[in-house]
């Protein structure tokens, strides 16, 4: 059973969504949730989890994408 850690949290889903596809194309699965308000589904700060054990990895590869 993995444990889930957040790495990110994304302003939008749609930027979540993305690096959620990064991070699927470097083979760590992630997940995504979504936090605040329900009432505007758009602007939901949408966070990035991963398997604790993948953390490292995907946070560098956050951070590679980000300052790109």
């Amino acid at each position: 059973d993995h444990m889930w850690t957040v790495i990110y949290i994304a302003p939008t889903k749609n930027i979540a969504e993305r690096y959620q596809q990064a991070l699927a194309e470097e083979g760590i699965l992630a997940q995504l949730r979504a936090v605040g308000s329900s009432h505007q589904p758009h602007s939901i700060s949408t966070e990035i989890l991963v398997p604790e054990s993948e953390a490292e990895d995907a946070h560098e590869i956050l951070t590679n994408i980000i300052g790109s």
